[in-house]
């Protein structure tokens, strides 16, 4: 069985988790940050709002069933696709997209490997 941790992200308004398996947990938390680094150079009108990772834990014990829970693939999927529709013509962008796929890819190969257990 697979150990699972929870990344608390906080928008300002809401808290919202993502489940990654214990091995991504971290590369999560730290592609959070350099987004958060890089987020301000952006140019472009359109830039996702990107909430902030302010914790980790390993269990999660929800009280207030409105709040959500994400699959790590989920929330790569749905960032990769805020970030690729920001139309920047002066910050390479694509650095930042690329940091976002390759996390994006080791999660799809790791559900694929779950899945053939």
């Amino acid at each position: 069985m697979t150990l699972m941790r929870y990344i608390i992200m906080n928008n300002g308004q809401d808290v919202s988790f993502v489940e990654m398996p214990e091995s991504h947990a971290y590369q999560l938390s730290a592609l959070n940050l350099r987004l958060h680094k890089e987020i301000d150079k952006l140019t472009a009108a359109n830039v996702p709002a990107l909430p902030y990772a302010v914790a980790e834990c390993a269990d999660l014990e929800l009280h207030d069933k409105s709040a959500a829970v994400h699959t790590g693939l989920d929330y790569l999927n749905q960032l990769e696709r805020d970030f690729s529709s920001i139309e920047e013509k002066s910050y390479p962008l694509i650095s930042l997209l690329t940091e976002i796929r390759a996390l994006q890819a080791q999660l799809e190969q790791w559900y694929e490997e779950e899945a053939d257990m």
